[in-house]
């Protein structure tokens, strides 16, 4: 197997200038480059540049792909939007990690194959993808993680769980509203990160629906207009200045202003649970579905039985009603004396012999098939033919 390596890296807040796009373009001779991007693959070699410290320096969002299994994904926010210590709580290190660089925080996701947890080969089956469009299908998650959704940094806390990178006992952050519904774009980001979808649904139970801790649209409104004109003027101004993370930010104070928080509401109580207990539910719920799954498909093939047992009797029941032309037309088929016709009256005898027997006439079928094998005696290959299929 030859081998395969995917990098791609995307400016999203800003265009990368021409002295950035040569310092870039010193690094790899047949990357693709544009002002919000850099592309490149291997067959062969590696990449020269060191993808940490390109996100450090000039992107907001990185992935890589192996074809050996190796992922990897880092998202980069301004920390006015997403500050350290939350995302560390989410974030603790192996699968999932966080840091800060300058203005921003850069969090990043890892799998490997090897590490791909239980029943891997069960929910991820396209192993053999290229990275093209993987990154272009994840990106909303970071506009997502701007306005306060905390969903992929649990996705990622879900990941260092199921690989055993925490302690048993270790409890769970905050559960953020929402996972029960992911998004397409989380849903993408937890496939290529080869997250558990049993996990989730178990992690699920404990998260409210996104709409039940967003503030309403007419609270939303009077808080608007309670905000002072000054500082709406301000942060107009901010908006035509180029800030386009303005948005995130009013999004992000309102919710706190409103007493949604950052939409992080744990339904059936406030206790967190351990890695241990959302491990072992996941477990019993990849068990319960497996055997429902095994259920339905034996009800499925009884059903397919009995269409194709109806179905059966419907034609041997035409057949007997023309038996005799059944007769006649394997005697046509024995007199071509070639192979493949004698294969075909084999197996019209075959179907007259399971509609005599439907009929009630299962003796006079073997006494007329009698008479056809000493017609034909000697024509060995015919002969074999009856034998080897019973007859």
């Amino acid at each position: 197997m030859s081998e395969y390596q995917y990098y791609e890296f995307q400016s999203l807040d800003r265009r990368l200038s021409p002295q950035e796009m040569a310092r870039l373009r010193a690094l790899s001779s047949r990357a693709h480059i544009t002002p919000t991007s850099f592309t490149n693959f291997y067959n062969w070699g590696d990449f020269k540049g060191d993808p940490k410290a390109l996100v450090e320096q000039y992107f907001d969002a990185f992935l890589y792909l192996a074809n050996w299994g190796t992922r990897r994904l880092m998202l980069r926010l301004p920390s006015r939007l997403l500050n350290l210590e939350t995302a560390s709580r989410y974030c603790p290190g192996g699968s999932a990690s966080a840091w800060a660089s300058g203005e921003h925080v850069i969090v990043e996701f890892t799998s490997d194959r090897e590490s791909a947890g239980v029943s891997g080969e069960e929910w991820d089956p396209e192993e053999d993808e290229t990275g093209e469009d993987w990154l272009s299908a994840i990106l909303p998650v970071r506009g997502e993680l701007a306005r306060g959704d905390y969903r992929c940094l649990y996705l990622g806390w879900l990941r260092c769980a199921m690989v055993g990178e925490l302690e048993e006992d270790a409890v769970e952050p905050p559960v953020p509203a929402g996972l029960g519904r992911l998004s397409g774009a989380l849903e993408e980001m937890a496939r290529f990160l080869r997250v558990d979808p049993d996990l989730i649904a178990v992690a699920a139970e404990r998260s409210p629906d996104m709409g039940a801790v967003l503030p309403a649209e007419h609270a939303m409104a009077a808080w608007v207009a309670r905000l002072p004109v000054q500082e709406k003027d301000e942060l107009l101004l901010r908006l035509l200045r180029g800030d386009i993370h303005v948005g995130h930010e009013l999004f992000q104070r309102a919710r706190r202003e409103l007493g949604a928080a950052d939409g992080r509401l744990n339904k059936g109580g406030d206790t967190p649970r351990t890695v241990s207990e959302l491990l072992a539910r996941a477990e019993a719920r990849r068990a319960a579905r497996l055997r429902e799954q095994a259920e339905r498909e034996r009800k499925e093939r009884e059903r397919r039985a009995r269409e194709e047992a109806a179905r059966r009797a419907r034609y041997l029941a035409q057949l007997a009603n023309r038996e005799e032309q059944a007769w006649q037309q394997v005697e046509e088929l024995i007199a071509t004396r070639r192979p493949g016709f004698y294969d075909q009256a084999v197996e019209l005898l075959r179907d007259l012999r399971d509609a005599c027997a439907q009929a009630g006439r299962a003796d006079a079928f073997g006494s007329r098939l009698q008479s056809l094998r000493a017609r034909h005696a000697r024509k060995d290959t015919f002969i074999r033919r009856l034998e080897q299929a019973g007859l």
